[in-house]
């Protein structure tokens, strides 16, 4: 049987960054298009549906670059391992 390969990638994981952007975007950000849609009229569906994907766009997009910037001042996302001692040690921290 083939050993199963790792990597172990420098930097920001942007695998990380994009699933917790996704969940905190749900979690954080249809409230505050909620509330932010109580002070605006809303007659049709379309206008709802507009006026929360512009809301929405601008939420997401603030999201994501917190969450980077989070990622890669604190090393976010690495799985906890410290790829300097892994690589001295010579095992992958099973």
């Amino acid at each position: 049987m083939q050993p199963v390969e790792r990597t172990n990638p420098e930097g920001v994981d942007y695998g990380w960054v994009m699933q917790t952007t996704f969940v905190v975007t749900i979690l954080v950000g249809a409230p505050i298009v909620a509330v932010l849609s109580t002070g605006v009229t809303l007659s049709t569906w379309e206008a709802r549906v507009s006026f929360a994907v512009r809301v929405g766009a601008i939420i997401w997009f603030l999201t994501a670059v917190a969450v980077f910037a989070y990622a890669k001042r604190t090393d976010a996302g690495d799985g906890g391992t410290d790829p300097d001692s892994v690589a001295e040690s010579g095992t992958d921290g099973d």
